[in-house]
């Protein structure tokens, strides 16, 4: 959204503009990273401080801080909503034990680390990252123990699927903020990001996966594996449940239902058709948009299924069936389940929204158009631009949403140039960008290293690099893609 663009006055002066984009973004990561500051607080003082060395009026910050917050909140917070929404439902019915279950059950030890990326990237579709870590690496570091293979060999599979889907595949945060800012296709998005997500786990999973488990011993967390076998069926990698979780599981909302056998978990077939619905009405909308003529019926349906709003809504309501109704919960479990996936995203759409307002100060004070003018002059691929901006800003505060949000409004002008198979692929070399190297300064980082029990060095030998992995993988894919679409 930048209609607000030739009704905000700004400073003519070309250095002045530059000053502000680097005090704006050097602001924002001071407050995040010395000062510890929650980047929506951050996001906010880094637009204030862009908008007045910009020379933009006070009301005129406002009103474009404003605009960006209710463009991107309308765009892509419903989207995450609805995704959580189904994330939330497939957690709770046990569908994510399920299908672990079944994949990891049944492969040989060798093939347990390509088993483990693919069901990493198959249920992290629709939860969030560091839901996902929360889900798997518990049942990661059973599988390690059953199995007596490394617990990197292991985990870095597991790790890598949930990171890929996270930087390149939507409905998660980084993709679809790329994609309202920069105005690509989200089906597009979704088919290409399909297609990168795919080397790039291979790569960054399996393949590096052995490869640091050779060179990298790290003992498996005796305590975590021992609450994952006391909670759960020795032998069936998470089969079984808690007593407190099943007596929560339990309380299905019809008071007259029995309490032995009232949950059961749902089919593996039911679980995953229910996962890739949306993903699959999404690409069905863009192949429809890519190979079938304007006006047709069935372009019309395509268009309308595929709608990122009509396809996710489409995959709660059945997820309500299939991981709810159908694995015992009534009606009012399947509301507080549903209800209690939001308030974890909370903070997550509170970020996205703050930074749909930092980029539309980018685009209505000048700097974005600067910027466009400045790497067509040096002739420098908006892709790789786009990729090295995100980069920069990752390694600087170390959120993979922050970094996208910033990099895709730096950027997003030089979109307005591009075909829509080139802008859907400079949103995901922005997202490439995004998951660079992360090291102490992201969460994520603390997270995998708490989890593993690892050291410091031990982490940015292992989670860094595999990050990094993914990220330049990314970019590669993103390079030969636009050689041939």
């Amino acid at each position: 959204m930048t209609v607000l663009a030739a009704e905000v006055d700004h400073t003519s002066s070309q250095p002045l503009l530059v000053v502000a984009a680097l005090l704006g973004i050097a602001v924002v990561v001071v407050l995040i990273t010395v000062l510890k500051v929650h980047p929506f607080l951050a996001l906010i003082l880094g637009s204030a401080v862009l908008g007045v060395v910009a020379g933009v009026g006070v009301s005129d910050i406002v009103a474009s801080f404003s605009a960006g917050v209710g463009s991107t909140v309308g765009n892509v917070g419903l989207l995450i909503a609805l995704g959580a929404m189904i994330g939330g439902l497939l957690t709770a019915s046990g569908g994510a034990d399920r299908v672990v279950n079944r994949i990891v059950d049944r492969v040989s030890p060798r093939a347990l680390p390509w088993a483990m990326g693919g069901v990493a990237a198959l249920i992290g579709i629709p939860l969030f990252f560091e839901i996902g870590v929360v889900l798997l690496i518990p049942i990661v570091l059973l599988v390690a123990h059953r199995s007596e293979q490394p617990v990197l060999r292991v985990g870095i599979p597991a790790l890598a699927g949930l990171s890929v889907l996270h930087g390149f595949v939507p409905p998660h945060p980084g993709p679809l903020v790329a994609i309202d800012a920069l105005g690509a296709s989200l089906g597009l998005v979704l088919l290409f990001g399909l297609v990168l997500a795919v080397p790039a786990v291979i790569v960054a999973g399996p393949v590096f996966g052995s490869f640091i488990s050779r060179r990298l011993h790290v003992a498996t967390p005796t305590a975590l594996v021992g609450a994952a076998v006391g909670g759960r069926e020795t032998g069936t990698a998470g089969a079984g449940t808690t007593d407190a979780e099943e007596r929560d599981l339990l309380d299905t909302g019809d008071s007259a239902r029995p309490a032995e056998g009232a949950r059961r978990q749902p089919g593996f077939g039911a679980t995953v058709a229910t996962v890739l619905l949306p993903v699959v009405l999404m690409g069905l909308g863009a192949i429809g948009e890519l190979t079938l003529d304007e006006g047709t019926a069935l372009r019309t349906v395509s268009n309308t299924l595929g709608t990122p709003v009509i396809a996710l809504l489409i995959g709660v309501v059945v997820a309500m069936f299939t991981l709810g109704t159908a694995v015992g919960f009534g009606r009012q479990r399947i509301s507080d389940t549903i209800g209690g996936s939001l308030p974890a995203i909370a903070g997550i759409l509170l970020i996205v929204a703050a930074g749909g307002g930092f980029k539309q100060l980018l685009v209505d004070s000048g700097i974005s158009g600067l910027i466009a003018d400045a790497a067509e002059g040096a002739d420098l691929s908006p892709l790789l631009l786009g990729w090295l901006v995100a980069v920069g800003i990752r390694l600087a505060t170390g959120s993979a949403t922050v970094a996208t949000i910033t990099a895709a409004g730096i950027v997003a002008p030089l979109a307005e140039g591009l075909d829509s198979p080139t802008v859907a692929l400079l949103a995901l070399a922005v997202g490439a960008g995004s998951l660079f190297f992360s090291h102490v300064n992201d969460a994520g980082f603390w997270l995998v290293k708490e989890y593993f029990g690892m050291t410091v060095g031990q982490t940015i030998k292992s989670w860094s690099v595999m990050e990094t992995l993914i990220s330049v993988v990314g970019l590669i894919g993103v390079l030969l893609l636009n050689l041939v679409v």
